[in-house]
C-alpha cells in the first residue's frame, strides 16, 4: 500500500512522530478470536484499550501524523511457522493466526484507510523481516508511538529493536495490554528504562471529537 508523508515530514517541526498499531487483530482482541480467550479480551475490555487506541488513531490522523499497522500471521499451510517457538506453537495446530482471515484482519474499530500501510510480520518483532524500516526512512520519521498487544512481547520488542536504530520510542500506555494485569505493569517497568511510557491524550494533540458514527464497531 502506498503512503504519502512527505508533504509532513517537510514542515520542519521537530520530531517527526509515526503511530504504530502493533496486533490489534480479531484473533487477539475480538472476544471471539482464540488468543482473546488467554487474557487478551478481558484486559482489552476492562482497561478499555480499544477505545484509547481508536483515539490515538483518530488523533494522529487529524494532527497528520502517520499511522501504521503492523499485523502477525502465517500463509496457508503454515510455511513461516516457527517450530520450535513458545509463542506461536498454538498456532498452527489450532488454525490461528491464517493471514487472509478474519483472525488477522485489524478490529473494525481500529480499520486502516485506504493508504495506510500494513505491515504484515512472521515472528514477534515488527521490524524483523519487514519493510517497516523502509517505510519510516522514506516518511522520514524519528519518533515511534507505539499502541498494541502483547506489552510484554511485541511492544517490547518494537521499542528495543527501535531504540536500537536510534528512534525516540514513546509507549501509549492506556493503547497496550497483556494478558495479565500484572504482567503488563512489570512489562511497563523495563519499557521505562528504554522509552517514555506516557498516555495517548499527553503524547498525542487533541482533536475535535469524531461523530459518534465513527466511534462503532468497540465490542465491551
Amino acid at each position: 500500500m502506498e503512503m504519502d508523508l512527505t508533504s509532513a515530514a517537510e514542515r520542519g517541526r521537530g520530531g517527526r512522530p509515526a503511530l504504530l498499531v502493533l496486533d490489534l487483530i480479531n484473533e487477539i482482541v475480538h472476544p471471539d478470536g482464540k488468543y482473546a480467550a488467554d487474557g487478551y479480551g478481558a484486559q482489552a475490555r476492562e482497561r478499555g484499550v480499544l477505545v484509547a487506541a481508536a483515539e490515538a488513531i483518530r488523533r494522529a490522523r487529524a494532527a497528520d501524523i502517520p499511522v501504521i499497522y503492523v499485523v502477525v500471521g502465517f500463509s496457508p499451510g503454515y510455511p513461516e511457522w516457527p517450530a520450535g517457538s513458545r509463542v506461536f506453537e498454538k498456532a498452527k495446530d489450532d488454525g490461528r493466526l491464517v493471514l487472509g482471515s478474519w483472525a488477522t484482519r485489524v478490529h473494525d474499530a481500529l480499520a486502516p484507510r485506504p493508504g495506510e500501510p500494513v505491515v504484515v510480520k512472521h515472528r514477534v518483532s515488527p521490524f524483523h523481516g519487514t519493510n517497516l524500516e523502509v517505510l519510516l526512512r522514506t516518511a522520514g520519521v524519528d519518533t515511534l508511538l507505539l499502541a498494541g498487544v502483547s506489552t510484554e512481547l511485541v511492544v517490547l520488542a518494537a521499542a528495543q529493536a527501535a531504540h536500537d536504530r536510534d528512534y525516540r520510542v514513546r509507549v501509549l500506555e492506556d493503547a497496550t495490554l497483556a494478558g495479565d494485569a500484572g504482567i503488563h505493569d512489570a512489562a511497563l517497568q523495563i519499557l521505562s528504562r528504554i522509552s517514555t511510557v506516557t498516555t495517548v491524550a499527553e503524547a498525542l494533540p487533541a482533536a475535535p471529537s469524531a461523530p459518534a458514527a465513527e466511534r462503532q464497531g468497540v465490542r465491551s
